[in-house]
């Protein structure tokens, strides 16, 4: 069966009586169906004693033939549970854009997947439609503070926001609005991001409460005035009514696995363009009511880990006490030089070769005072040989591994029992976590220890535009934020193509953008898009719904 087939077999217990497996009174939850409810941090039970340990899962370099990070995480939680250990989940929201374009939902696969599946992998509770309207309200206010006399002098040409749609829409990348005379508004080139890059999800993601939130979105740079200060939404005076639009939405989401353990799906920034990781208030409230809390940062550890470590971890005290690193048999062949028609067959030079990517996601942890355990996700078409061969070199190498048959057996049954295990033992361990860089270096210096000490290039190359943005944040006092890397997600460099570990390469920062709202600097490379673009053939061609109202084709 398909993953959706398995989702729609499986028994689904009503939200509450999940809520009281996690210990959730009945008035921190509100019903948002039989299946969903968002809670209330401030209406949960105080926990005497220490917070639940954090365990982060990432992954190798993804490639095509699919890695099951989040199948790992919800395997690993639903293994962990069933070893007697107080579990929650905390995972990211699904974005409409990979949903109806290529990559898939976020909800898991096979038995090890978070529940009612089609609902989260589309509109769930609403939390991405409230984030676009806030967004697209602050665009909309901008327009009509100029329209409206421009008391803050905003300079048109230097208005840095942009509107955002939760879908892949490259015809809206760079668009002119304000055409038509003078009542439609002063005529200027904006563009759009997916929802998932904007600063507003950021914000979202990042605040430890109502207050934070408004804090935050107050201290958004919107653009620039004539004299090129920069202007804040807090000079605009409109944080409150952002902060009114997304006073529901703020509110953690609580679902299900297939095997009842407790999770929480909120909040949803891509790690290729965004953050990549699920919102502070939901992973703060998984520790509150579990001993262990299995989350996840999105595509690869040179992304979604590396921000986690030295973003969501350093701001909001969420250091990880284990890291697990998610590779498959799939993945490594094609880093080995197989084309993805060939994977099915059985190939250890191949694998071998592309080990190369694994040890360096490994020792890349390792720098941040962490030794990770790496879940072998196991595939129905690997081969015992590869398997063995595969935990044989791990041995050598000193890295703890574990296969996982999770998305056959499920993280209920018995697939996820030894890692597990193994996580429990990095758990008892003493971690000495350490983010990446200090603050106090300069923006350059800190894209420079990324893309040297991560990535494993030579150095970075910044386009004349980059410089004058370094000159620009250094003036402007911006110069201790924390830098999000856009990067693609495919290779360590800034090129799709070179797969495996390459080295003697530059990376190319065309761009910087501060987001001062969020907290750090964004610093374009390559050729990546704050606003995707669909395949020539979208997962959406194969979408449909039947007679009964029930999700068609969705994975």
């Amino acid at each position: 069966m398909n993953d959706l087939a398995i989702a729609r077999a499986a028994v689904v217990r009503p939200i509450e009586e999940i809520a009281d497996t996690a210990g959730i009174p009945r008035e921190a939850f509100e019903f948002h169906g039989r299946y969903k409810a968002k809670l209330d941090p401030d209406l949960l039970p105080v926990r005497s004693g220490r917070s639940g340990k954090v365990v982060l899962v990432t992954a190798m370099s993804p490639t095509p033939a699919g890695e099951g990070k989040s199948t790992c995480t919800v395997g690993l939680a639903d293994s962990l549970a069933r070893a007697g250990q107080s579990v929650m989940i905390a995972l990211r929201e699904p974005s409409l854009g990979p949903v109806l374009g290529m990559k898939g939902g976020a909800t898991g696969g096979g038995y090890s997947q978070v529940l009612p599946m089609d609902e989260i992998n589309l509109h769930f509770t609403g939390d991405f439609h409230a984030i676009t309207s806030a967004n697209n309200v602050l665009a909309a206010l901008i327009d009509n503070h100029v329209h409206q006399g421009n008391e803050l002098g905003i300079d048109p040409r230097r208005i840095t926001f942009k509107r955002v749609l939760d879908v892949n829409d490259r015809a809206l990348r760079e668009v002119v609005i304000g055409l038509g005379g003078p009542i439609q508004g002063t005529p200027r080139q904006d563009g759009f991001d997916i929802t998932v890059a904007s600063e507003i999800m950021a914000v979202f993601c990042l605040a430890t409460d109502r207050e934070d939130l408004r804090e935050r979105l107050g201290n958004i740079t919107f653009g620039y005035s004539y004299d090129r200060m920069p202007l804040t939404v807090r000079e605009l005076g409109v944080e409150g009514a952002l902060a009114l639009l997304l006073k529901d939405a703020i509110k953690p989401n609580l679902v299900q696995t297939i095997a009842g353990t407790p999770a929480l799906v909120h909040g949803g920034p891509f790690a290729n363009i965004a953050h990549g990781c699920n919102s502070v208030i939901a992973t703060r409230t998984a520790r509150q009511l579990a001993d262990v809390v299995v989350t996840e940062a999105g595509f690869g550890a040179d992304l979604g880990a590396e921000k986690f470590m030295d973003i969501k971890a350093r701001a909001a005290d969420l250091p990880p006490d284990a890291v697990v690193l998610v590779a498959t048999v799939r993945a490594l062949k094609m880093h080995g030089g197989v084309t993805r028609t060939d994977l099915d067959v059985p190939d250890t030079a191949a694998l071998q070769a592309g080990t190369a990517n694994l040890l360096r996601h490994v020792r890349n942890i390792e720098k941040f005072g962490i030794s990770p355990v790496v879940a072998v996700n196991r595939f129905t078409t690997d081969s015992d040989e590869e398997l063995a061969w595969l935990l044989d070199w791990c041995a050598e190498a000193g890295i703890e591994a574990a296969v996982a048959d999770v998305w056959g057996q499920g993280g209920g049954g018995p697939g996820g029992d030894e890692l597990a295990a193994k996580v429990l033992t990095a758990l008892d361990r003493d971690v000495d976590f350490t983010p990446l860089y200090p603050l106090e270096l300069s923006v350059e210096e800190k894209i420079r220890t990324i893309v040297r000490e991560i990535y494993g290039a030579d150095d970075v190359e910044f386009s004349a535009q980059a410089r004058r943005r370094l000159a620009e944040i250094e003036a402007n006092g911006w110069s201790g934020l924390p830098v999000c890397m856009a990067k693609t997600q495919y290779s360590f460099s800034d090129d799709a193509s070179l797969l495996g570990a390459p080295s003697g390469f530059t990376v190319h920062v065309r761009d910087l953008i501060p987001k001062t709202g969020a907290g750090f600097v964004v610093a374009l490379t390559g050729s990546v898009m704050t606003m995707p673009g669909l395949p020539r053939e979208p997962a959406a061609l194969r979408m449909d719904v039947d007679r009964e109202g029930n999700a068609v084709g969705l994975f």
